[in-house]
């Protein structure tokens, strides 16, 4: 966790030391304090670079001196910038990596490309150089070779089998890199590979990814939500929000891509999984367990809906969106990921229901499920309906399936019943699930009320004798 808060934080020094020195290699950067263009960059990059070469000099690129505080990568790209085909020639028969790259994620090929260097785009095709690799911006040798008109070089490219990648834009995508947020992820930072497929959901689909290292869980977002411009801003809206949540109980923000397709969202990965799945395989919880869970969710929930200068809301609570630390904690996830219309301080109504809402949500409160107007205590209806799940051991109305139970709740008004004896379900837990999941939310009691309730059961019970196991690890 640590790991990960320290690499969040250095995103933003990272960037702005990748724009400053635009041609340094990423094995060794301090190595390399020169400041100078290779000229043309790549045909996707929004800083328009100068072609000039070095500050100050008014010479071409092939007659300057290459630097003597350069790495090997660096000389390599400086040579063949130049067109020096022997100086290029030289340098890989020394040994140097023909696909070595810069911190752009830049290759030799790609500045041969815009340069226009015929005989050095031949020579590093000869040495097996990957015509396909992609620069941070996702730009390809052949894709700059034609944004420049270099079309020998292009056409060369395309008979070895190039492919032009289409240029794909966000609808968050900035004119000005200094506009670019703070929590911008370079997307070749992750690693993420199909086979690890988490869940899907209405918003897209959960995948586990590698980002510097750390095991990230990332969530790719369907294409269809960048087609609302409504949506487009309440999702900055509430990316900077994420920005700031802190807290034990609520999962960690990584960061997002928003400049590059697919756009995504970056979080804390948990081995452990969530509680949905852990459920099915547990089936009922005990009493202590029950409490403790719900203390866990009801303090993460309360931090959200505490949230300064506004709550966040997160419509969207269920087991499978409540994660299982490592440490015996359970974490609040998947919020923010609906965009809402305020209506005023505390009422919000939901934009694109359709797409946003997951009817087959039994945990889902009645005015989203129907489309209207709702405030904070819809989170508390969710909660009541995980809760009487934890008790329960299973969904509401089972064995029937979510998309019926939803409807019988939200659109009928009914409630399942409680079958768990009372030494596992005090009456007090009961009252409470019932207040929470009220028909009117105005009964429905808030997250700080709930904390307060959970520990006076606790308390309560404890002086009875029935909860010997409180303080046991929770996952035995």
């Amino acid at each position: 966790m640590a790991n990960i808060a320290r690499q969040f934080s250095s995103v933003s020094l990272r960037r702005t030391f990748s724009r400053q020195f635009t041609g340094q290699s990423s094995h060794d950067p301090r190595r390399n304090n020169m400041r100078f263009s290779f000229g043309r960059q790549s045909s996707l990059d929004p800083i328009r670079r100068s072609s000039t070469p070095e500050e100050g000099s008014n010479r071409p690129p092939h007659q300057l001196a290459v630097p003597d505080n350069l790495d090997a990568t660096m000389q390599l790209l400086f040579v063949e910038c130049g067109g020096d085909v022997e100086g290029v020639r030289d340098l890989l028969d020394d040994g140097i990596d023909v696909n070595s790259i810069d911190l752009d994620g830049r290759t030799a090929l790609h500045i041969a490309a815009c340069e226009g260097h015929v005989e050095v785009v031949k020579l590093l095709l000869t040495r097996k150089a990957n015509i396909d690799a992609r620069d941070r911006w996702g730009s390809t040798a052949a894709a700059d070779a034609k944004y420049y008109g270099n079309m020998d070089v292009y056409n060369i490219l395309k008979a070895r089998g190039a492919r032009v990648p289409k240029t794909k834009r966000t609808p968050m995508v900035v004119a000005n890199p200094r506009e670019v947020p703070e929590y911008e992820l370079n997307p070749q930072e992750l690693q993420v590979r199909k086979a690890d497929g988490i869940s899907k959901s209405c918003q897209g689909i959960y995948q586990v990814a590698k980002w510097n290292g750390t095991k990230v869980s990332v969530m790719i977002l369907d294409k269809d939500l960048y087609k609302d411009n409504e949506t487009i801003e309440a999702f900055k809206h509430e990316l900077t929000l994420l920005e700031k949540v802190r807290h034990p109980n609520v999962v960690q923000f990584v960061g997002a891509v928003t400049q590059n397709v697919p756009m995504m969202i970056v979080s804390e990965y948990h081995p452990k999984g969530d509680l949905g799945s852990y459920l099915q395989k547990k089936g009922r919880l005990s009493p202590s367990k029950v409490l403790r869970f719900a203390l866990d969710i009801a303090r993460g929930m309360n931090y959200l809906h505490e949230c300064k200068p506004e709550p966040v809301i997160h419509c969207d609570l269920k087991p499978k969106n409540i994660m299982l630390d490592n440490g015996g904690l359970l974490k609040v996830a998947g919020f923010g990921l609906i965009s809402f219309e305020k209506l005023s301080s505390d009422k919000s109504k939901v934009l694109n229901h359709g797409a946003h809402i997951d009817l087959s949500n039994y945990c889902v409160a009645p005015e989203v499920y129907r489309d209207e107007i709702f405030d904070r205590s819809a989170d508390s209806y969710s909660f009541g309906v995980v809760l009487y799940e934890m008790i329960e051991g299973v969904q509401p109305f089972h064995p029937k399936p979510p998309e019926e139970a939803v409807k019988l709740m939200c659109l009928e008004g009914r409630r399942p019943s409680f079958k768990a004896k009372t030494k596992s379900c005090p009456e007090e837990m009961r009252e409470l699930i019932e207040e929470c999941w009220d028909v009117k939310a105005v009964v429905r009691p808030t997250f700080s009320e709930i904390i307060v309730r959970l520990d006076r059961i606790f308390v309560q019970c404890s002086k009875q004798g029935w909860w010997k196991d409180t303080f046991k690890f929770p996952w035995k």
